[in-house]
């Protein structure tokens, strides 16, 4: 069984901090440093883990906050620190730097490159945005990939686990960064930018498919790909501008034939399905489908095919897994399956989910 994520901010993550920082500063209180952020440590999940340790680094580091702030970009100089490692030191940042704009940055900017920064500059975005968010322009101009990534990582509209920046859920303001690397030479960068495309659609669709409508007028060696995942949201809703981007005739084809391999499938197990379909013009076949019960439907992507000619046909065979995880609950019961094609509902099944460990008949 893998480690839990809040099993690395452990004593080892602790340590390669604490070692880090009295070689940055020899006044450091390592041991003190090391008790404190271990004292409690166990009992904690993951952020507030971070936050623990990041609380017990403020105590260590009793200095006006410039000077502590070069001490943690000494440190970071190193190169000894990792994620797990930076984290709280990141999270520092954002606790006690806001006053502090320049320095604060500075040293999200040497953080950054061992431990991101995504999370902790969003206190900077909210209380100096458009100061902080020049800033992030500039580190779209980096020769560092990881500061080029902050740049659109941490002004993602809907970035995942970090607090909300309300202007930034406003079309507009973040363009001028995205414009600077959507093709850029770092997938690593390129996949931020198509993630963050992908949240402006959520809420301003128009907006994400004329931006990039135009990055593929205006061309690039990697503009292709960018695009495509940036759409995938769209896609996934059957967004008729966002199908016809990528070349596909919105509820083009036909579902020839759905079969499940059980009608029944118990929690923990998995849904095998085979579906057959048939092109009704030349050109891409986008295939997803849903999983519903009331109250709820969760699309996903089952496969992409290219059509030469209308009238060709495709099956694919699929397993859905109804392994438990802990963010999601799948209650026993009546289930239906849709196929979508191009955007359009093709074919519904039914099924039932029944509890762990049942028969399949």
């Amino acid at each position: 069984m893998a480690q839990p994520l809040k099993d690395r901010i452990n004593l080892q993550s602790v340590s390669a901090l604490a070692d880090g920082l009295a070689a940055a500063w020899p006044p450091f209180p390592r041991g003190r440093f090391v008790a404190r952020a271990l004292d409690g440590l166990g009992g904690l999940e993951l952020k507030d883990r971070v936050r623990h340790v990041a609380g017990a680094l403020h105590e260590a580091l009793p200095l006006p906050y410039p000077e502590a702030a070069a001490v943690v970009r000494a440190c970071a100089s190193q190169g000894a620190l990792d994620l797990w490692s930076g984290w709280p030191a990141t999270d520092h940042t954002a606790a006690h730097g806001l006053g502090h704009l320049e320095e604060a940055m500075a040293t999200l900017a040497a953080l950054t490159p061992y431990a991101t920064g995504e999370f902790a500059v969003r206190p900077f975005l909210e209380r100096h945005r458009d100061d902080a968010l020049k800033i992030m322009l500039g580190w779209a101009e980096s020769p560092d990939e990881h500061l080029r990534r902050l740049a659109s990582e941490g002004s993602r509209p809907r970035l995942p686990w970090a607090a909300r920046v309300p202007w930034l859920m406003t079309p507009g303001p973040t363009l001028p960064v995205l414009d600077r690397l959507r093709d850029d030479p770092s997938e690593y960068v390129r996949r931020s930018v198509a993630n963050h495309v992908n949240d402006l659609a959520k809420d301003h669709p128009e907006v994400a498919l004329g931006l990039l409508a135009r990055w593929r007028s205006d061309g690039g060696s990697h503009v292709e790909q960018v695009l495509r995942h940036a759409v995938r949201g769209l896609l996934r809703a059957g967004h008729p501008e966002a199908l016809a981007l990528v070349g596909a005739v919105p509820g083009s084809g036909e579902v020839d034939a759905l079969s499940l391999e059980a009608g029944t499938v118990a929690v923990g197990g998995r849904l095998a399905f085979t579906v057959t379909v048939t092109s009704g013009a030349a050109g891409p076949l986008l295939l997803k489908y849903a999983v519903r019960r009331p109250g709820s439907r969760r699309v996903f992507h089952l496969t992409q095919r290219q059509a030469g000619a209308p009238g060709a046909t495709f099956t694919v065979r699929k397993t859905h897994s109804f392994r438990p995880v802990t963010t999601r609950d799948e209650p026993p019961g009546p289930r239906e399956l849709d196929i979508i094609l191009n955007g359009r509902v093709a074919a519904t099944t039914a099924f039932t989910l029944t509890g762990p460990g049942s028969a399949t008949p």
